[in-house]
């Protein structure tokens, strides 16, 4: 049974920081490759905003290339997105999950509200 569990989100000013955690029983992340991704308020979708390649290496959209890293602990089964010079349009839930992910991997997110 898959169970995945977010944390570390919150509300914080424009410019700030956070770091979001994620750790998942059921899943093994030393052959299971993990992203992040995020549903902003209104939308329908939730949209990929980094991820680990099955070389060892991290994956970010354009536009987030910079200010997201993504970090793992495969002995610990666990996952951070470490989140700098936050922006308004960054609010959102965030999850994790598997890239493509899948519907029994998503836990209940955590949510990152910036705003000033």
């Amino acid at each position: 049974q898959v169970r995945v569990v977010e944390s570390g989100g919150g509300s914080v000013q424009p410019g700030m920081s956070l770091r979001l955690s994620c750790v998942a029983s059921g899943i093994d992340f030393s052959i299971n490759v993990m992203g992040w991704y995020r549903q902003a308020p209104g939308s329908q979708g939730r949209e990929l905003v980094a991820r680990l390649t099955t070389a060892g290496g991290t994956y970010y959209p354009t536009s987030l290339k910079g200010r997201f890293t993504v970090s793992v602990d495969k002995a610990a089964n666990t996952m951070w997105l470490e989140m700098n010079s936050l922006e308004v349009a960054d609010t959102a839930v965030y999850y994790c999950n598997t890239p493509p992910p899948l519907h029994e991997n998503w836990g209940p997110g955590t949510q990152v509200t910036v705003s000033s």
